[in-house]
């Protein structure tokens, strides 16, 4: 069954493998619910997703700070 989305914000582009499928970040809005950070795969159309997680605007931040506060990855 596939979900209803609104994409309301096209982040990034995390990578493109060969494939055809996009790793995106976006901001979007699954089911009519509040919008969440969302990282998953996409056909270039967006007429398909992959497996993702979603990340609310406090996990968001505190995902950066965490980042932010590596000395590398």
């Amino acid at each position: 069954m596939k979900l209803e989305f609104e994409i309301y914000k096209h982040i990034a582009d995390i990578s493109k493998p060969n494939n055809g499928w996009i790793k995106e970040l976006n901001y979007i809005s699954w089911d009519r619910r509040e919008p969440v950070y969302d990282i998953r795969t996409w056909t270039e159309d967006h007429s398909q997703y992959g497996k993702g997680v979603t990340i609310t605007a406090g996990e968001m931040a505190a995902l950066k700070q965490a980042l932010l506060e590596m000395n590398r990855f």
